[in-house]
């Protein structure tokens, strides 16, 4: 079997061990994980039980813009942004690998504008319009959190404008070793965006939000400049009742990623590897786009047992096993309400940017809901 995982640890280098042990490196965690990597006998996510698109009812929309209801959640939603009882989380980590291998916030979503800039023009906009400004706050992984601290510069505070960092892990080989690059060093990765949870609370973030009367989180994605603040659905999502909204949009032939359905009867979000053979996932007319309003108190004191899942990667060519957790993973944990919102026009919000050419594409679409939103002169 070759040389005990436990044993591979304690010969990194120094460096590598404090890298790690200063972003939360789980040791047991791995080990656990490594064994059944080894043993064949990692799990592979796929879920057992009775599988069934969502019922009817299960996914609505919002009432019709300027009617009765909607002009009352959108009241409501108003009120809690004045009263600064809403924060914006957005999901930082990630290096733009097909865009010049550059941190993500810094690339330049409209002319003259990146990703970061676009969303303190977000926040700017909101308190201008509400007389406060939301909590914002961007979870970084060890590989942006430097460059994003340095580009936030004087808009940071640490509280109200804040960063804080996602955890770390190693990559191993396919037969359960630690992953050892040509240089001979390890690879560290962060092991997905299902860490900002438990990163949140790390981060005294959330308890001090709480503490000071906040009721809402809304997390979206960086670069999906369609999910923003918006009035009439935080309003909805407190309006429901339930601890988390899920955002859903109509789904693509191409769109891979997490949708909603009925495990045993239970509405959750899965992704579609999890989803055995015998279920088609094209049977399910929605998907995901990874933005959720939660209940702030709710997120605090969630407590779930998480599943990693096994990833396979490469890098310099050569194959590598990762472990990660999913966000999407809190819905089989908290009742959620599912809220189908547009996707395109000048009311979309979900605009994902994955590379150059979809930017190029995306461009006007981003500027014109910026303009809608009135963060973009």
């Amino acid at each position: 079997m070759g040389t005990p995982l436990a044993e591979q640890l304690k010969q990194l280098p120094a460096d590598a061990r404090e890298t790690l042990a200063s972003y939360n490196f789980d040791e047991q965690r791995f080990l656990r994980l490594g064994a059944e990597l080894r043993d064949g006998k990692h799990d592979d996510g796929v879920v057992h039980g009775k599988i069934e698109p969502p019922y009817e009812g299960d996914v609505v929309g919002m009432p019709a813009t300027g009617s009765a209801e909607y002009e009352r959640l959108k009241a409501l939603g108003e009120a809690e942004l004045a009263a600064g009882r809403v924060a914006l989380v957005v999901l930082a980590g990630g290096m733009a690998t097909r865009m010049g291998g550059v941190v993500k916030a810094l690339v330049e979503a409209l002319p003259g504008k990146t990703f970061l800039e676009l969303r303190l023009d977000e926040i700017a906009a909101v308190e201008r319009r509400y007389g406060k400004a939301p909590p914002f706050w961007l979870m970084t992984s060890d590989a942006t959190e430097e460059k994003t601290r340095a580009a936030l510069d004087g808009n940071l505070d640490d509280d109200r404008v804040a960063t804080f960092t996602q955890y770390l892990s190693l990559r191993l080989t396919p037969k359960g070793d630690i992953f050892l690059d040509q240089n001979g060093q390890p690879s560290l990765h962060a092991p997905g965006h299902g860490d900002l949870p438990d990163a949140l609370r790390r981060s005294g973030l959330l308890d001090r939000f709480v503490a000071r009367g906040g009721r809402t989180l809304m997390m979206t994605n960086l670069d999906n400049m369609g999910g923003t603040l918006d009035a009439a659905i935080i309003g909805f999502h407190l309006n429901h009742g339930k601890p988390v909204t899920s955002e859903v949009v109509d789904k693509l032939a191409d769109d891979r990623g997490g949708i909603p359905v009925r495990v045993d009867g239970k509405l959750r979000v899965l992704e579609e590897f999890r989803i055995p053979k015998s279920f088609d996932p094209a049977t399910v007319r929605v998907f995901n786009t990874n933005v959720f309003h939660f209940d702030a108190v709710a997120l605090r004191d969630l407590k779930m047992d998480w599943r990693f899942y096994t990833v396979k990667k490469k890098v310099g060519g050569q194959d590598v096993i990762q472990f990660e957790r999913i966000v999407n993973e809190v819905t089989a944990e908290l009742p959620t309400q599912y809220l189908h919102v547009p996707r395109t026009g000048p009311e979309a919000r979900f605009l994902p940017v994955k590379d150059n050419d979809e930017l190029a594409q995306r461009r006007p679409e981003i500027e014109a809901v910026a303009r809608a939103r009135g963060f973009s002169q």
